[in-house]
């Protein structure tokens, strides 16, 4: 079924071209990040996590939220998911593949990675997160595939699969608490040694992946001709609605367990995002156009008159996807080593080629859902016929 994404207009193939373009300038930035090593990046010795890794956290949430519409389609029948539960499985297959990417990207030599696999540390959450992300990409390559197969045959899918998408749900869920886990059983890092760290990810997830499908669903019914269905994305719309409302509630919680509390060290690390600390500001900025822009896109989706208007729906989408990536791509990760345990003040800039990197690597997302889901458009447009 693959040649079917070999076929397309010239807009499609420029859209490749510009891909390939944009891939071709990461490896490069890439290439020169392992010949000089790690120091062309803004980490050190105190930041020792940066823009890479603060994208895969991002990702693996948006790979995560593919589960709020296996779940309802698969386990609740909502039929009205039909034509867009495929989107959302092959939108995780293309995140947890950046996901990898970041890592090998930060890794500095990508060799060392296999190391987690030629000697595992069953004590070590890392190891837990790259193989629970592993199966998870596994799972959702071979059930999305199968079903399409079967949909391109016209004929149900095969008795045998439903397994592996029942484990799918919770699996989704395990990516996303595991990866969360990597940071909250750190306690040197006060911003993130919460109990509500997982959760927050989750909803946050929840809101930034659907959020995501919203928009790709909008714009794939004026680009491919494919329409994804007005109540699927409705009911989409009120899952990112309750979902970034439970994630506001639950920031809102660190603030009153930082600042009633009294505790200094975890008043530093908000107070550093919100207001800056001993004259570093760095995040100030980022903070508040995330806060602002969340709310903002809450405004606009609580109500459902005004969310029926799909170009009000796509702007709030828009806003509240930029407001998570900000948070938990920028923010949560970034300010999570400001300050260090020894109180000290080391701040993160970004370099040049960590950017072009980055970008590169969200360049092979982007071609890997392209080919996916031109596959999966033709294939389902062919059997309406």
């Amino acid at each position: 079924m693959i040649e079917k994404a070999l076929t397309g207009s010239q807009k499609y193939w420029t859209w490749i071209g510009v891909l390939l373009v944009l891939i071709a300038a990461g490896l490069y930035a890439y290439g020169q990040q392992l010949s000089i090593g790690l120091t062309v990046t803004g980490m050190s010795r105190d930041v020792s996590w940066g823009v890479y890794i603060a994208q895969l956290t991002f990702l693996v949430g948006v790979a995560a939220s593919a589960v709020m519409l296996v779940l309802p389609y698969y386990l609740h029948d909502y039929k009205k998911f039909g034509k867009i539960v495929i989107l959302g499985e092959f939108l995780a297959v293309a995140a947890v593949s950046m996901c990898m990417m970041f890592v090998i990207a930060d890794m500095g030599k990508p060799m060392r990675v296999f190391n987690m696999f030629f000697y595992p540390s069953p004590g070590s959450v890392l190891f837990w997160d790259a193989t629970v992300l592993t199966v998870y990409l596994l799972l959702n390559i071979f059930c999305g595939w199968v079903v399409l197969q079967a949909e391109a045959k016209n004929v149900a899918p095969p008795k045998w699969i439903k397994p592996f998408i029942y484990l799918s749900i919770p699996w989704a869920v395990s990516i996303h608490t595991v990866t969360a886990f990597l940071y909250a059983g750190l306690p040197g890092r006060h911003l993130w040694l919460t109990a509500v760290l997982a959760p927050r990810f989750l909803a946050s997830a929840f809101a930034a992946g659907p959020a995501l499908l919203i928009l790709l669903a909008l714009l794939l019914r004026k680009v491919a001709n494919f329409d994804a269905g007005k109540e699927a994305i409705q009911k989409l719309a009120t899952i990112v609605t309750y979902a970034a409302l439970t994630n506001l509630f639950l920031y809102g919680l660190e603030f009153f367990t930082a600042f009633y509390s009294g505790i200094p060290s975890h008043q530093h690390a908000l107070q550093y995002l919100f207001t800056g600390l001993h004259g570093y500001n760095a995040l100030v900025p980022w903070t508040w156009v995330s806060l602002l822009l969340g709310l903002g896109a809450i405004a606009l989706l609580i109500f459902p008159s005004i969310r029926k208007q799909e170009k009000i729906l796509a702007i709030a989408c828009i806003a509240l996807f930029v407001s998570l990536w900000i948070d938990k791509g920028i923010c949560l990760i970034l300010g999570g080593f400001v300050p260090t345990p020894l109180e000290h003040v080391t701040e993160y800039s970004v370099g040049s080629y960590e950017v072009m990197i980055t970008i590169g690597i969200y360049s092979i997302g982007a071609l890997i859902l392209t080919v996916l889901y031109k596959t999966a458009i033709t294939v389902k447009q062919n059997a309406a016929k």
